[in-house]
């Protein structure tokens, strides 16, 4: 099964670039020189943006070309040897549903939306699968929300949700990590989802044809090795199709954008003993086929101000 990766050698590199992965080792899109270069901005195909952008015919022909040196293993690199970071890690947009889950919904102490509930976080956010996640000084309230990302692969707009699907390039998974005291203090909840380090993404983007059916499943998020999220993303309120359909019918979804389609029940400040993140902690979040991402809780390091 083949997977999209953003990856760097060096990790003071500061931009990630883009690969095709499988089991153990991946090949930089870079390489691939079977077409004319294209991308979104004069490059080669570089990053997994670039790659999106590409038409399903030179899709298809990189990704033919990628499991034939994969399987040769020529130009590879292994996976050992890299560190990945968040899938796309420069989206036009991070699209979040809240209260996607009935049970979720019902431990927020929050009516069934009629509509999706949704918000956004920024790049400043992303991080990769086993990156830290810095914990901010300004709140001890952080919380876990293990969840589904759906990747759009296509520019759309006003998509019926009987053909939402077709505009997905592939599923990966997410931690929509979450400041409960600043989320709550206003009646939006930016402040307390959009701090830095706050969105880790990975391991890498499986593609929509080897996931025919988002809403089969089983999403498990697990603190220092105790299983405290188990769902099945059938139990969705607004599926992904749903969500993009909503979406798509008053803003136009580009490539890359990511949706992170809410988190069931379990989080942590609804616990009978609420459940905070501390420095040391470690929160992984799994789904099959998927993978999973394992990030680390450290304490924010103070800087002098930018």
């Amino acid at each position: 099964m083949l997977r999209l990766v953003s990856y760097r050698t060096d990790r003071t590199a500061p931009t990630w670039r883009g690969g095709v992965a499988s089991h153990h080792a991946l090949i930089d899109l870079s390489e691939y020189a079977g077409v004319p270069p294209r991308s979104l901005a004069g490059e080669t195909y570089s990053s997994v943006r670039s790659f999106l952008a590409a038409s399903p015919d030179e899709q298809e022909q990189i990704l033919a070309w990628a499991t034939h040196q994969l399987d040769a293993g020529e130009q590879v690199l292994s996976l050992n040897e890299v560190e990945l970071g968040p899938p796309i890690p420069d989206p036009e947009k991070i699209l979040c549903l809240g209260l996607n889950y009935p049970e979720h919904a019902a431990e927020a102490q929050a009516d069934i939306p009629p509509v999706p509930t949704f918000f956004a976080k920024f790049r400043n956010s992303l991080v990769g699968p086993t990156s830290p996640v810095s914990l901010p000084a300004v709140s001890p309230f952080i919380d876990y929300e293990g969840e589904l990302v759906a990747v759009i692969g296509k520019r759309c707009k006003h998509v019926p949700e009987q053909e939402a699907l077709a505009y997905v390039a592939g599923y990966m998974i997410g931690n929509d990590v979450s400041a409960r005291d600043l989320q709550m203090q206003t009646s939006q909840w930016t402040a307390g989802k959009a701090i830095d380090t706050f969105a880790p993404m990975g391991p890498g983007i499986v593609l929509a044809a080897d996931i025919p059916d988002p809403q089969a499943l089983t999403l498990t998020t697990l603190v220092n090795g105790e299983i405290v999220q188990r769902e099945s993303t059938s139990q969705m309120i607004f599926s992904v199709a749903a969500a993009i359909a909503f979406l798509s019918s008053f803003m136009t979804l580009e490539p890359g954008d990511l949706i992170m389609t809410g988190t069931p029940s379990g989080i942590g400040a609804r616990r009978q003993r609420p459940l905070f993140l501390r420095a040391g902690d470690i929160v992984e979040v799994e789904i099959e086929p998927i993978g999973m991402i394992r990030n680390q809780m450290v304490a924010e390091t103070r800087s002098q101000p930018l």
